[in-house]
């Protein structure tokens, strides 16, 4: 049976995860630029060994309560479309291996806005994971603004 990685992590105590092909790299919490009349979502931009990245906020981008960047909070960098984007996490769990039996598609109906952003559910013995869609999570808006704030 088939089965992919999943870089593992939490957003308002919710384990969320990613394809690991999509993960260019995890970093700690870090300064983050402001950028002036950007979306909501878009915290800002990041220089990360002389390369800048955008950055987005998840629980601000899934309508989730606002929360200060503690200890446990990472920037992960992921590629998305032909660029790279941070996105601002409370913590990084693990990396799990998922069957391709024990994933299933999001139910329907979902009531939680931000499960739109999902593409499955796995699950394992004690918890799901809801995996993201990167193709889905920002908006042509977003995605136009990240590649302009970080054309070099």
């Amino acid at each position: 049976m088939a089965s992919q990685k999943l870089l593992v992590f939490d957003i308002n105590d919710e384990k969320f995860s990613v394809d690991i092909t999509n993960v260019d790299s995890i970093h700690e919490a870090m300064e983050v630029y402001k950028v002036p009349n950007q979306p909501e979502c878009i915290e800002g931009l990041i220089n990360l060994r002389g390369k800048i990245y955008t950055v987005f906020n998840l629980r601000k981008k899934f309508g989730l309560p606002a929360k200060e960047l503690d200890e446990n909070a990472k920037i992960i960098i992921i590629n998305y479309e032909n660029m790279k984007v941070g996105f601002i996490v409370d913590q990084v769990n693990e990396i799990a291996t998922i069957d391709s039996g024990n994933v299933e598609p999001v139910p329907d109906p979902i009531d939680k806005a931000h499960h739109r952003y999902m593409s499955g559910v796995a699950k394992r013995e004690k918890d799901i994971l809801l995996i993201l869609d990167l193709a889905k999570i920002l908006s042509m808006e977003e995605e136009k603004v990240a590649a302009s704030m970080t054309q070099q």
